[in-house]
């Protein structure tokens, strides 16, 4: 018998796939469920049946499961297409803008479907843990356009935040970058993501959003990709955002 050093933690099915890069955990509950995953030549039908991915020979669709190569991709996400590996109501999804030869990646974070910008994807479940982590304050910026000409009082009002629905929205910093005869545009920085935080933040103080678009998240701009385009993260990049969030 091996020692209890040799044993890896043990963890529910589902998540064990997850963690391997082989797929997202819903999908690997389905599997599962479906007798498409077998461990230890025997088909396993609990999503939650404790396994050690170390230890454990693991089999889906009759294939051995291994650790994925990691891969990390920018996507410079179009406005009207939801973050989805698949919608109930067949509306676009971001993945219709990835090849098909690319193994299974989840989105880092989410855009509405009216918002654009930068959103990050990766089969690598503890980088993408840590960089949606709240505890972490990984700051996003965003650059929004409204429909009015926020002046110096307003301005301080939106860095002063709101409580709206029962929730307190703040925003890192706001800043005015440009305006025109009716609109402007402000630079946002949040280090938290609450569910349609800026657009909430700006409708409580009389602010509607034409445009949302996510620049930069930590130390990552979205720089000159193209709408709709979608790039490899150089090493360095992936790192420097692992030090962001906190990752050692």
């Amino acid at each position: 018998m091996s020692p209890p050093s040799a044993a890896g933690p043990r963890h529910g099915l589902a998540r064990v796939l997850s963690k391997l890069g082989v797929c997202s955990r819903s999908q690997a509950e389905r599997a599962v469920r479906a007798g498409r995953v077998w461990v230890d030549g025997r088909p396993v039908h609990d999503p939650e049946r404790p396994t050690d991915a170390r230890r454990s020979r693991i089999c889906l669709d009759g294939v051995p499961v291994a650790a994925a190569a990691p891969v990390y991709l920018a996507l410079n996400k179009p406005r009207g297409l939801v973050t989805s590996a698949a919608d109930e109501r067949g509306r676009a999804t971001v993945y219709d803008l990835l090849p098909d030869d690319l193994p299974w990646l989840g989105p880092v974070g989410r855009l509405d479907k009216a918002s654009e910008g930068l959103l990050l994807f990766s089969n690598d479940t503890a980088w993408a843990a840590a960089l949606t982590d709240p505890d972490r304050h990984l700051e996003k910026t965003y650059h929004v356009q409204v429909d009015a000409i926020p002046d110096a009082a307003l301005l301080a009002r939106l860095r002063e935040g709101a409580v709206e629905g029962g929730e307190r929205l703040a925003a890192c910093s706001v800043r005015l970058l440009r305006q025109g005869s009716r609109h402007a545009w402000l630079e946002i920085v949040l280090d938290e993501g609450r569910n349609r935080h800026i657009r909430r933040l700006l409708a409580a103080h009389g602010l509607g959003v034409l445009r949302l678009v996510r620049v930069a998240i930590g130390p990552l701009a979205l720089g000159a990709l193209g709408k709709g385009q979608w790039r490899p993260l150089q090493a360095e990049e992936v790192t420097a955002l692992a030090r962001a969030a906190g990752l050692r």
